[in-house]
C-alpha cells in the first residue's frame, strides 16, 4: 500500500473517530454503526494506537492442540502475531459482536488458509465453544469497550480449564492509592483519559486490574504508557496482564 493511500485511509478513520455519531440501541448496533465506515482501515490505524500487543502474543505459550479464545477479536489481526505457531492450536475462534469488523477478520481467515481457526459473531459474555474447556483466553483492546466487563471476565474464567492462561493488553488508569499493582497515575491522567476515550464508547477503569488480579494468579504484569497517533506530547497508560486460573 502506497503512503498516499496509508495517509487516506488514516484520515478517513479519523473522520469517524472524530466526527461520526455513534447510534443504536444495542451495544451491536453501537459497534456497528461506529467501525462500519473504518473497518477496512482499522489495522493500519491502530497499528501506532493499540502498544503491546506483539509484546503479549510473544510472551504467551501455546499450548500444543489446545483451544484458545480471543474475545473482542475484531479484525482478527491478534491471530498473525502467532506467526507459525498458530498452526499449533486444534482450533481459535475469533470473538466479536462488530460484523463489519467480523466481515475482514472472514476474509484473513480465507486468504491465510486458516483451517483451524473460525470467526464467531457472539457477545464475549455469552460465547460458548463446542469444547467444554478452553486453554486460553485473550482480551486485546476490548475489555474497556465491553459494558459488562466484569462479567466477561468471570465468563473468560469459566471458559479456562483450571491452569488456563489469560491474556490481555488494553489502557487503564490507576486508582487513587493503588495497592495491587504498582504505577500510580496523576490526578490528570486517572480524569483525563477516561473522558477522552468515553466519546468512542471506551471505558478506561481503575478496578479493571484489581478485579483480575482478584480473579486470577498473576504471571506477569508490565505496565506503560503509549503515544497516540497525531497527538504529539501525550501518552496513554496501558498494561499487559498474563495470569493463570487457579488449579
Amino acid at each position: 500500500m502506497s503512503n498516499l493511500s496509508v495517509r487516506l485511509n488514516e484520515f478517513k478513520t479519523l473522520w469517524h473517530l472524530l466526527v461520526s455519531r455513534i447510534d443504536g440501541q444495542t451495544h451491536a448496533e453501537r459497534l456497528n454503526s461506529f467501525y462500519g465506515g473504518q473497518a477496512a482501515g482499522y489495522d493500519q490505524f491502530r497499528k501506532r494506537l493499540l502498544h503491546g500487543r506483539c509484546e503479549l502474543f510473544e510472551s504467551l505459550p501455546v499450548a500444543k492442540d489446545g483451544v484458545w479464545v480471543d474475545l473482542g477479536a475484531g479484525t482478527g489481526e491478534n491471530a498473525e502475531l502467532w506467526g507459525e505457531r498458530l498452526a499449533q492450536f486444534q482450533r481459535a475462534y475469533l470473538v466479536d459482536l462488530c460484523q463489519p469488523l467480523l466481515d475482514v477478520c472472514e476474509q484473513r481467515i480465507a486468504d491465510r488458509g486458516w483451517g483451524n481457526v473460525k470467526a464467531v459473531c457472539d457477545d464475549a459474555t455469552r460465547f460458548a465453544p463446542p469444547e467444554s474447556e478452553v486453554d486460553l483466553v485473550t482480551f486485546s483492546y476490548s475489555l474497556t469497550m465491553i459494558p459488562d466487563w466484569f462479567q466477561a471476565v468471570n465468563h473468560a474464567c469459566d471458559l479456562l480449564r483450571p491452569g488456563g492462561m489469560l491474556g490481555i493488553v488494553d489502557f487503564y488508569v490507576s486508582r487513587k492509592y493503588p495497592q495491587v499493582h504498582r504505577k500510580s497515575h496523576s490526578w490528570f491522567q486517572r480524569h483525563f483519559w477516561p473522558t477522552w476515550f468515553a466519546g468512542d464508547n471506551v471505558f478506561l477503569n481503575p478496578d479493571h486490574l484489581p478485579y483480575l488480579l482478584d480473579r486470577f494468579e498473576m504471571i506477569s504484569l508490565t505496565e506503560n504508557q503509549g503515544g497516540l497517533p497525531y497527538v504529539p506530547f501525550c501518552k496513554v497508560p496501558y498494561y499487559i496482564l498474563i495470569a493463570q486460573k487457579p488449579g
